[in-house]
């Protein structure tokens, strides 16, 4: 009886060091920091697993308030609003903690914005009526960019880089160029150089540091 009992702990202890030894493997993937990839010529990969990082905020420049076709999927486009679509904004939590504390981003921070379009606007404003109310609500991705704090490389536009992969429904573009000071970094230089060239007063979280 007593080497029967023996057996069913040992087998219960070798069960739960199994389960110990399996189960590491996925927390220690979460815990793994994204750092960009680039190639040779200075391309760098659409980011991946942004959407499990904090997600900081969502504003919104709909066609239909811009002087602009709602809906519309011209080419060339048809609205006078440079991203007619929600903005999500993802940041890594421990970049999000440090702009907490310190008020600007460390060195690596990466910024991802993915775009989607309003779900299929019913009036001339872009909006559409849901039982919540008339409002406007996220349709289909269609879009992502992406900021890179590297002031070595990026010197020339205020430490940060400027990459887009694509204003279009998915798959977005595998790899992306740097975007031209003239595209993207001249409105932050204008507009949000004293914030760390990011757009704060759009995210509470950073904006208000109330913490999480």
């Amino acid at each position: 009886m007593q080497k029967y009992l023996l057996g069913i702990v040992g087998g219960v202890g070798v069960l739960a060091a199994s389960s110990f030894l399996f189960n590491t493997g996925p927390v220690v993937a979460q815990n793994q920091e994204y750092h960009p990839v680039y190639d040779s010529a200075g391309r760098v990969q659409v980011p991946t697993g942004f959407r499990a990082w904090v997600f900081v905020g969502a504003p919104l420049t709909p066609e239909g308030l811009n002087n602009g076709r709602y809906n519309c999927d011209e080419p060339g486009g048809c609205t006078k609003s440079n991203f007619p679509e929600f903005h999500h904004v993802y940041i890594e939590k421990k970049n999000v903690d440090a702009y907490l504390t310190t008020g600007s981003f460390p060195e690596g921070t990466v910024i991802v914005k993915e775009l989607t379009r309003v779900l299929k606007p019913t009036f001339p404003d872009s909006s559409r009526t849901e039982p919540s109310g008339r409002g406007y609500f996220n349709g289909e991705y269609n879009g992502i960019d992406m900021t890179v704090k590297d002031s070595k490389r990026f010197s020339g536009t205020n430490k940060w880089g400027f990459f887009t992969f694509g204003h279009h429904p998915l798959p977005y573009n595998p790899t992306a160029a740097e975007s031209p000071m003239t595209v993207c970094a001249f409105c932050h230089i204008a507009n949000v150089a004293n914030t760390d060239m990011t757009w704060i007063q759009f995210y509470p979280l950073l904006r208000d540091k109330k913490g999480y």
